[in-house]
């Protein structure tokens, strides 16, 4: 169970704080059932609201310091997404994506980020699929690390190539 405070990772809104736990007083929902009141971090005005008895499939404890740095570490060591063909990319991409972790952001960073690099050597434009997924996974990734590192996401990213650069 998750405290106030906490910080979580909930599906498509990313990073967000428990801001409370509370029952809602709406027409035909159970009055017993309790809820996270979430707050996202990079999405200002929006709420969620997460049933505490589903809250396990729905989200997950952010990262702490020791293991952001921990993972940023490893990040050489992680390994590309096998891609079939054309065809499934986008697929493909979703289902990393809703791995909801790190690893799996991280993964989707690395192998689009040279399937761009492989495709401007082509001389073809950059696909509007790898765009997408590419500034999706950034923004989940840095967003999660930028709360355990207490830094902006655009240090976390410069902190990243430094580490991975020593």
């Amino acid at each position: 169970m998750f405290k106030v405070g906490d910080y979580v990772v909930c599906g498509n809104n990313g990073i967000c704080s428990v801001q409370d736990i509370t029952t809602l007083n709406i027409t035909g929902i159970d009055k017993n059932r309790k809820y996270y009141l979430l707050k996202p971090v990079f999405l200002s005005g929006s709420t969620v609201y997460i049933p505490v008895d589903t809250a396990d499939e729905a989200m997950r404890k952010a990262v702490s310091k020791d293991e952001a740095l921990t993972f940023i570490h490893s990040i050489p060591d992680i390994p590309l997404i096998p891609l079939a063909d054309e065809k499934t990319l986008e697929k493909t991409y979703k289902e990393y994506m809703h791995q909801n972790s790190c690893e799996g952001w991280l993964k989707l960073i690395k192998t689009i980020y040279l399937r761009k690099e492989k495709r401007i050597l082509k001389g073809c434009k950059v696909t509007a699929v790898d765009s997408r997924y590419f500034k999706l996974a950034e923004d989940f990734l840095y967003g999660e690390l930028s709360v355990a590192l207490d830094m902006s996401r655009d240090e976390v990213r410069e902190f990243i190539v430094q580490t991975i650069d020593q």
